[in-house]
């Protein structure tokens, strides 16, 4: 028997809003293109809902009394561009334009409408050690990961 079922991972995120994860649901699916597993409950008390965005599942759920509980995610796009156009026509805020940094992964985020803060990663490059140390100390991918780091970003209260 394995110990964790068939078509999730080891580690599962929770998304958790205050009577707004219907909503979040149909921001992830037009944005990621994901697919909604199910759900139990309707808005604004949704108890338990699954969406799939690539190979993983995000669980959701309505928590109108708790303190706002942001999210941190991290996702691999094929298209980072792309997917930032469709997360800002959609009503988030872009945090970090897409930036090329030294390892080989365009980076860029942005502030979903519910206050979680999303990381794309595209990978554009493939460098090896030596070519990762080289560029480590090119100005440019310097001035790249200096943009992405000295971006504020605080979370929605």
């Amino acid at each position: 028997m394995n110990v964790v079922p068939e078509g999730y991972h080891t580690v599962t995120p929770w998304l958790i809003t205050r009577g707004h994860t219907a909503e979040l649901i149909d921001f992830i699916v037009g944005v990621f293109d994901a697919t909604e597993i199910g759900r139990v409950g309707e808005a604004p008390r949704i108890g338990h809902a699954e969406v799939r965005i690539g190979d993983s599942v995000v669980m959701l759920f309505d928590q109108p009394d708790w303190p706002a509980t942001p999210a941190f995610l991290r996702l691999y796009v094929e298209d980072d561009a792309a997917t930032l156009a469709r997360a800002t026509a959609r009503g988030a805020t872009t945090v970090t334009e897409p930036t090329e940094l030294f390892w080989g992964d365009r980076v860029s985020r942005f502030a979903d409408p519910f206050g979680n803060l999303w990381w794309l990663h595209q990978r554009v490059a493939e460098p090896t050690g030596e070519e990762m140390n080289a560029r480590m100390g090119d100005p440019a991918f310097q001035e790249a990961m200096n943009y992405v780091q000295s971006v504020d970003f605080t979370p929605r209260r």
